[in-house]
Order: C-alpha cells, then structure tokens, then sequence
C-alpha cells in the first residue's frame, strides 16, 4: 500500500500540516525562513507535494525542491535546520498517531530529498 493512503490520504495530510506549520513558525531557528511567505498558498503546494512524494496523486505543477529552497539557502539555511525541520514534522506525526514505521518511511524520503533541499 502507498504510504499516502498508509497515512489516511489527503486529509490526514492536511492535518498534519495544520499542526505543523504552528510549530515552525514558533521555532526561532526556523521561523526567520518564512518571513513574507504565503502559508496558505505554502500549504497548497506543500499538501499536493507530499502526496506525490508518498506514492500518492501525481498533482504537484511547482518548481523543484533545490529551486524552491534557493531563497532560504541564501539565508543560511543548512543541515541544522533541515534537522530542526524534521524533528518538528516527525513529533507532528506521532501527534497525529501515525505508527513509527510509517514515521521511519517519512523521514527515509526526506533524508533522499537532502542534497536538493540544500543544493548540494
């Protein structure tokens, strides 16, 4: 079974989303990142990525993870951050109940995402 629907589909996504976009934008580390970004318009495009990243619907029409992390990389932004990033995205899925396999899944695709987050 694809993760997507492992994790209960479009809207478990959102959920999760819902609950942790809070947590980033508190997080001094990370918060600075998201000054003047749109986070509905962020949420749009970040539900429609995942999906496509966990096996899900192939809807995602946006730009490429190492285009559209070039602003933050030229604001410093590097594996401390990346890591801070997850730590928040992984409590949010333990929140939601989701089991710690499905929680490894997660993270196993963000650690291949890596280099293109921070343009290496």
């Amino acid at each position: 079974m694809a993760l997507y629907d492992e994790l209960g589909g479009a809207p478990a996504i959102s959920a999760a989303l819902d609950r942790f976009y809070p947590k980033i934008l508190g997080d001094p580390l990370l918060a600075p990142y998201f000054d003047g970004v749109d986070m509905v318009h962020l949420k749009t495009m970040a539900e429609a990525f995942l999906a496509m990243a966990f096996e899900g619907p192939q809807e995602y029409h946006g730009a490429g993870l190492r285009a559209v992390h070039e602003r933050p990389r030229h604001q410093g932004m590097g594996d401390a951050e990346f890591d801070r990033f997850m730590a928040h995205f992984g409590a949010t899925l333990r929140e939601l109940g989701v089991p710690d396999h499905n929680i490894q899944r997660v993270a196993a695709i963000a650690e291949g995402a890596r280099a293109d987050v921070l343009g290496r």
